[in-house]
């Protein structure tokens, strides 16, 4: 069964949704929450849409891309139980998950190529969580404390 992926962008990201949906839609089972045209809109509604499917389960993973990255994984760092990693390429996508367990990419449309983002999201979704491995304890550690911060 295909991994369930959220993904949403605002008009300054649009083309590069476009454009991943495109490369990966055969490989993930994608959930695009929008928007359905480049008209302008407010990243924090598509943060939120989703944001919300990840933490309630109907995501495993989510994407969601603006032009600089940073308001959407702002936004979506407000939903409990989010982890959202702002990336640049595929080596912070690694370490997103490895060390931080993100559970949802960020992207910035103007600051990374479509094929740079294409290789980051696919090294994002193969990428396994080291908290449960004996040389990861500090990571899972380090999430634990993220997590409390939400009480």
């Amino acid at each position: 069964m295909k991994t369930k992926i959220a993904i949403a962008s605002d008009h300054g990201g649009f083309e590069l949704k476009r454009d991943i949906v495109s490369a990966l839609g055969d490989k993930f089972a994608l959930i695009d929450k929008g928007p359905t045209s480049p008209d302008s809109v407010d990243y924090p509604d598509f943060a939120a849409k989703v944001a919300q499917d990840v933490a309630q389960g109907e995501a495993r993973f989510g994407i969601l891309i603006c032009t600089s990255g940073i308001g959407m994984s702002i936004s979506a760092n407000k939903v409990r139980g989010i982890r959202a990693g702002l990336v640049c390429d595929a080596r912070m996508a690694e370490l997103a998950r490895r060390h931080n367990d993100a559970n949802i990419i960020c992207l910035g449309a103007a600051f990374i190529s479509t094929e740079e983002a294409i290789e980051a999201v696919e090294v994002f979704m193969a990428t396994a969580f080291d908290g449960d491995a004996p040389e990861g304890l500090r990571h899972k550690r380090r999430v634990c404390k993220i997590t409390e911060l939400e009480e």
